[in-house]
């Protein structure tokens, strides 16, 4: 059995999704762990049988063994990573977002058509058995015209390393929208089966902790605080979507003044409705036979990042587009691009 050979660039935190996923096929041998720092790569490495341990992401591409890359950066370096492993010849697996703004989304997937190499993007929640039940459950026709998409990723104080990457612009693209929202929207777009953006109005603010120093935390992974750092992100958005399927409002919180954790999806269609966990489950509400009925099914869970990855894998061979291929993607890219726009300019986008 010819196993595919692959290179993991960035062994921090979606670091120990991957790995295990990776280390779990039969057919695949991780060559290289790369990280700057490289404590970071010899332990997930080191544990999940990474064969050598670097720091310089270039020693795997000049590697003719290698046959793909994981990108698992912070966001600033996914382009440079994912354009240099493409023009290495090595097919790309990079983790959402796909870089830090759209245009450079773009050229990332011109390069790979260019290089003839996949290049797939970490949307995990497309391989997550809820969103994929979910999506049959319109595309079947079972909640009727789907009319409206309300979606809240709201969290309490919870700013994730303030002062560091994940707040600085320039790095990260962006806040709580680029970070948690990319997962909210492009699972919406998934499940209403892709759809024409007509206008997008959206308002953004950071008003939490415009002095790190006396910011109060209920939680901060990624942490702790930078003091003299730099947040110029968002930590609220909310906004409004028309599209030639339905209409998306959504309202997203790094960080709020009301201790509640609200992560969830509501589907309104008019013979039925969901409401979407984000932990996973999700609940039906529909009429019977003329009598309201509430269901929350119950189904076996599997691992989405071995699914994720698997996909991947199986594609390098076969050449498919899977559902993460870039070009399923860009409209995701496009979509927050707009919502940045109109937030930024004050006024609604019109397409």
């Amino acid at each position: 059995m010819k196993k595919t050979t692959v290179a993991i660039v960035g062994c921090g935190r979606i670091a120990r999704s991957h790995f295990p996923a990776l280390a779990y096929f039969d057919d695949v041998r991780i060559k290289y762990a790369c990280d700057l720092i490289r404590e970071k790569a010899e332990d997930l490495g080191e544990k999940h049988g990474a064969e050598n341990i670097i720091t310089d992401y270039k020693i795997a591409l000049s590697d003719p063994e290698v046959d793909a890359v994981y990108v698992l950066t912070p966001n600033y370096v996914h382009y440079v990573v994912t354009m240099d492993a493409l023009r290495a010849g090595k097919h790309v697996f990079c983790e959402k977002p796909v870089t830090v703004n759209y245009d450079l989304s773009v050229e990332m997937a011109k390069e790979a058509e260019k290089q003839g190499k996949l290049l797939n993007i970490g949307v995990c929640n497309r391989y997550n058995e809820t969103v994929e039940r979910i999506a049959e459950l319109n595309k079947n026709g079972v909640l009727g015209n789907l009319y409206h998409v309300y979606c809240s990723f709201r969290n309490y104080r919870s700013i994730p390393g303030l002062g560091g990457p994940f707040t600085i612009k320039e790095q990260s693209g962006g806040g709580v929208l680029i970070d948690w929202g990319i997962h909210f929207i492009d699972l919406i777009l998934y499940i209403m089966g892709g759809a024409e953006i007509k206008t997008v109005s959206a308002d953004m603010y950071s008003e939490m902790a415009k002095n790190i120093k006396d910011y109060v935390y209920r939680d901060m992974w990624a942490g702790p605080p930078v003091e003299n750092g730099i947040n110029d992100v968002e930590d609220y958005v909310t906004g409004h979507i028309r599209t030639d399927k339905a209409t998306i409002t959504f309202s997203g919180a790094w960080a709020q003044n009301i201790d509640k954790r609200e992560m969830f999806i509501d589907f309104l269609g008019d013979k039925a409705g969901v409401r979407m966990d984000y932990s996973g489950k999700y609940t039906l509400y529909t009429t019977r036979d003329g009598v309201l009925v509430e269901e929350q099914p119950e189904f076996e869970k599997t691992n989405m990042y071995l699914r994720e990855d698997r996909a991947f894998i199986d594609a390098i061979h076969t050449g498919e587009h899977t559902r993460s291929h870039i070009d399923n993607i860009l409209n995701s890219m496009k979509l927050l691009d707009y919502i940045y726009r109109s937030a930024e300019t004050k006024r609604e986008i019109v397409l």
